[in-house]
């Protein structure tokens, strides 16, 4: 893939291997990775262009003990936005985000620590997470007199359901360990180091087809937001690009001639 020397980065460091897959790590574990407004132009920028330099894959993690709590309450008590100024950073928030979930290439969020408020929006912006046995998840909005405003609506009801959002916005509910995974917080719960886990399941993500991993990593997200009719018509057309393409017929192939790997339990 191309290199990452174009950019020019403060709150998040990268780095990517011959395999094609990029780490981008959040920079700020003083402020427990925190997000400014700055961060969240580095976000934009970073997910805009790695879709376009080749990254086969992307692990999200973290510097420090936590992954994210969420928007910086010290920079956004100092700065007393007024609403139209908060309105337009919430916007960004979303442009950032968008650029996670429908730039199509796989993002694996290495969690760990506090993923809270708008650091559960940013790793319900990523494709798989993985929690390690320190990592908790909350939305305390209710509690300081807020609002989620960077997709919590959206994305954190899709994965635990309307209810379960709202008791968490209302109480300070935590979730964490095995009841995060059985709500859908988290696809994946490890005793070790959630990044080795991440590092091992963006590589084997890499090790398929960029078209169908572009198709996966996009083309799901946007059929769910089209009528039932609408998603059909869009599923049968990205299948028919997808199920056509080089890569599949080599693939289908191998399995055919019974060369290729098969699907079993383990």
């Amino acid at each position: 893939m191309d290199s990452l020397k174009p950019f020019n980065l403060k709150y998040l460091v990268l780095s990517s291997d011959d395999d094609g897959i990029v780490q981008v790590v959040l920079s700020r574990p003083e402020k427990r990775n925190a997000l400014n407004a700055e961060t969240i132009e580095e976000l934009i920028d970073v997910f805009s262009k790695l879709p376009r330099m080749g990254a086969r894959a992307v692990v999200l993690r973290a510097e420090g003990d936590h992954f994210c709590a969420g928007l910086d309450l010290v920079e956004h008590h100092e700065q007393q936005r007024r609403p139209e100024e908060f309105m337009h950073i919430c916007l960004r928030w979303h442009e950032a985000f968008n650029k996670m979930e429908y730039g199509g290439v796989p993002i694996i969020a290495a969690l760990k620590g506090a993923v809270v408020g708008g650091g559960l929006e940013l790793a319900s912006s990523a494709h798989i997470r993985v929690a390690d046995q320190s990592t908790y998840f909350a939305l305390p909005e209710g509690q300081r007199g807020l609002f989620t405003g960077g997709g919590a609506t959206i994305r954190v009801a899709d994965l635990v359901g309307k209810a379960r959002m709202i008791d968490m916005m209302l109480t300070g509910r935590v979730y964490q360990q095995d009841e995060a995974v059985q709500v859908g917080l988290c696809q994946y719960l490890v005793d070790g180091s959630s990044d080795d886990r991440a590092m091992e399941i963006a590589r084997l993500a890499a090790q398929n087809p960029p078209l169908s991993n572009f198709a996966i990593c996009s083309a799901i997200s946007h059929m769910q937001n089209m009528s039932a009719m609408d998603a059909a018509y869009a599923e049968s057309v990205v299948a028919g690009i997808v199920n056509t393409q080089p890569a599949s017929n080599e693939r289908l192939e191998a399995f055919v001639n019974k060369s290729g790997p098969r699907v079993r339990p383990d």
